[in-house]
């Protein structure tokens, strides 16, 4: 009904480590997978399908790698969300209240954050400073 797996937690970290690192170039996913812990192999399935849905872009090759399709001030967490586990709360319209509420409320949730607002948050919260170019 409510159920988020640890696909997206995974998803999110990443993608708020991809933002951190600029748009500029692309990040092998190796590298992503060692700064925040995450099986390699778990990663490129996840990453593979963010790519389908046009959250990501990827570049092959020696200097390959993953970047942003969009802008991450772009890019929710519940599209993320979505993207990876389906529709977010969908049965719960059927269980009735407070399911329904409930999920609302956490498709709001995580509809109002960015993957660029939570890197600031990391950076702010590390003490680094974040360039906007």
């Amino acid at each position: 009904m409510l159920t988020i797996t640890t696909k997206s937690p995974y998803a999110v970290s990443a993608l708020v480590e991809l933002a951190k690192c600029g748009a500029s170039v692309p990040v092998p996913i190796g590298e992503l997978a060692r700064r925040r812990d995450i099986p390699v192999q778990f990663l490129e399935s996840l990453f593979a399908t963010l790519r389908r849905a046009g959250i990501l872009r990827s570049q092959r090759g020696v200097r390959g790698g993953y970047l942003f399709a969009r802008s991450p001030s772009e890019v929710t967490v519940l599209e993320v969300v979505e993207t990876l586990e389906g529709d977010l709360g969908g049965a719960a319209a059927e269980a009735g209240e407070p399911w329904d509420e409930a999920a609302g409320a956490l498709r709001g949730a995580l509809g109002s954050v960015t993957i660029a607002d939570l890197a600031e948050r990391e950076a702010r919260a590390s003490g680094a400073l974040m360039y906007h170019i």
